[in-house]
C-alpha cells in the first residue's frame, strides 16, 4: 500500500486546482483517517477557490461534503470504529471554551476550523477529521449522501431559523443543491413551495416543479401570493430587498450563504411591518444529528452528477456557470 494519495489542491486564490500526489495524512489525537468514497462540490468551495472567502490555509485540499470509511483511529478516539462509514461536514473543530461555545453556539466559535478551508478536505483519496465532528452514515450510496453534509445541513438550519414548518408559504431563491433537498423536506411537512431562479432559467424552474414547487419563476417575478418566509441560497445581495418585497407583514428573509455580494440600499417600507432579515453561520452538530435522522423518513432523494476526482475543476466550472441541476459529487 502506497503512503501517498491523489488530491486536487489549491495553491492560490483564483487559480485552478492542481492534481498532486501528497503524503497520506495520519490522524492526530482525537482524529480519524478516512478513505474518501465521495465528496460533494459545494458553492462554498467556489467561494474559497475564487478568493471570495479570505485567508484559506494554502496549499489546500478543498471539499467539505465528505462521505468516507474510517481506516485509522487516532489516540483517544471512542465511539467510532475502523470500517465505519461517516460523513464530515463544514464545521471541523471548535474550541469549546470561548463565549459562543459556552453559550451552546458552537457554529459561532471564535477559533473554529472548517473542513476544506482552514483544514484539508475531501478532494482527495484520503482525509483526516476530528472524530467528534463526524456523523454516522447508514446509506450505502455515498454519492447520494454527500450533498446532505452541507447543502442538506445548511438548508435545514436555514429552514429552522426561518420558523421551520410553522410557515405555510415558503419561497426559495436559487434552486440548486440546497434548495432541491429542502424542497423535499418542506413538501413532506405540508408546506407550499415557491421557487425563484435566474430569470429565464426554464430548466431550473421545471426542476423545481418536478420536486413539488407549485410555482416557479424568475427572481424578478412576484409569486401569486405573499410568502410567509423566503430562504436565499443564491449569493446575490440584490435578492434581499427582492425577497423582502414578497414576504407578508411579520415575515422573514433568511440568507443561507456564507458569502453574498453587497446588499443594495432599499426603502424602509420593505422592512417595515415587522419583517426581518437573518443570516445563517455554519452549522452545529445538533443540526447534523437532527437532519440526518429525519432525512430517510421523508425520504430525501438527492439528484447528483458524478465527476472523477481529476475533473474537480470541470465540476466547479459547471457549478459556477449554472450548468447543474442538483449537486456535483467527486468520486476518487
Amino acid at each position: 500500500m502506497t503512503d501517498t494519495m491523489r488530491t486536487m489542491r489549491l495553491h492560490a486564490s483564483g487559480q485552478s486546482l492542481v492534481p498532486e500526489a501528497i503524503p497520506r495524512p495520519a490522524p492526530g489525537r482525537g482524529g480519524v483517517q478516512l478513505r474518501v468514497l465521495a465528496c460533494g462540490v459545494c458553492r462554498t468551495d467556489l467561494h474559497v477557490v475564487d478568493g471570495e472567502l479570505p485567508d484559506p490555509r494554502l496549499p489546500l485540499v478543498p471539499g467539505h461534503e465528505i462521505v468516507g470509511e474510517v481506516t485509522v483511529l487516532g489516540e483517544g478516539v471512542t465511539g467510532v470504529a475502523v470500517g465505519q462509514r461517516v460523513g464530515v461536514p463544514w464545521l471541523g473543530w471548535t474550541c469549546g471554551e470561548c463565549e459562543p461555545c459556552r453559550r451552546g453556539e458552537e457554529n459561532l466559535c471564535e477559533h473554529a476550523e472548517f473542513t476544506g478551508y482552514t483544514r484539508d478536505g475531501g478532494y482527495a483519496e484520503y482525509a483526516v477529521a476530528d472524530a467528534r465532528y463526524c456523523f454516522p452514515v447508514h446509506d450505502e450510496d455515498a454519492q447520494a449522501t454527500a450533498p446532505l453534509l452541507c447543502a442538506g445541513l445548511i438548508g435545514y438550519r436555514t429552514w429552522r431559523l426561518a420558523g421551520g414548518e410553522e410557515n405555510r408559504k415558503l419561497g426559495i431563491y436559487g434552486f440548486g443543491a440546497a434548495a432541491h433537498i429542502l424542497a423535499q423536506l418542506a413538501r413532506a411537512r405540508g408546506q407550499r413551495v415557491f421557487a425563484f431562479t435566474r430569470p429565464g432559467d426554464d430548466e431550473a424552474q421545471a426542476f423545481a416543479r418536478r420536486l413539488g414547487a407549485e410555482w416557479a419563476g424568475g427572481s424578478d417575478e412576484a409569486p401569486p401570493e405573499p410568502l410567509d418566509a423566503a430562504l436565499l441560497f443564491a449569493p446575490v445581495g440584490d435578492l434581499v430587498p427582492a425577497a423582502l418585497s414578497q414576504v407578508r407583514p411579520g415575515g422573514v428573509v433568511v440568507s443561507g450563504g456564507i458569502h453574498m455580494s453587497d446588499i443594495p440600499s432599499f426603502p424602509y417600507r420593505l422592512l417595515w411591518e415587522e419583517r426581518s432579515v437573518k443570516s445563517v453561520a455554519n452549522l452545529t452538530r445538533r443540526d447534523g444529528e437532527e437532519f440526518l435522522a429525519l432525512a430517510p423518513g421523508v425520504p430525501i432523494r438527492t439528484e447528483t452528477r458524478a465527476y472523477p476526482l481529476a475533473e474537480a475543476n470541470r465540476a466547479l466550472d459547471d457549478l459556477r456557470e449554472g450548468r447543474l441541476s442538483g449537486a456535483a459529487v467527486l468520486i476518487p
